[in-house]
């Protein structure tokens, strides 16, 4: 299993591969780079590493994600507004686009990729 830093460091990729993702899509809210991004962001994709490090799939990532936005009072909203807490990714990952679904995809290859024995192989 992989340790805090690596976890970090993992979740760093995976953020600005979103990030990416979400320039690339023409997202209108485009994410900060990590170093820039929130403390409550960071977490987030942390919490992501460690669940796709357990077997989690997209969905159950997904399902995740919007546990961590709801706990902390989001609610679905058409934009994603940090000061109101709306984002309009908090439905049921049968209901998000195919953008977002294949989002929530590369978040675990991500994490596959960067997390397993053939990748540190050298």
């Amino acid at each position: 299993m992989a340790d805090d830093k690596q976890i970090s460091d993992v979740a760093r990729v995976c953020h600005d591969a979103n990030r990416a993702w979400q320039i690339a899509s023409g997202d209108p809210a485009v994410s900060p780079s990590w170093d820039e991004s929130p403390e409550w962001q960071r977490v987030s994709a942390i919490q992501g590493v460690r669940k796709a490090l357990e077997g989690a799939t997209p969905e159950q990532l997904h399902q995740d994600w919007c546990d961590f936005k709801t706990s902390d009072g989001w609610v679905y909203g058409p934009v994603k507004d940090e000061a109101a807490k709306t984002h309009p990714c908090l439905m049921s990952y049968r209901d998000l686009p195919p953008e977002q679904r294949r989002k929530d995809a590369l978040f675990a290859a991500i994490v596959a990729a960067l997390t397993s024995e053939e990748s540190h192989d050298g």
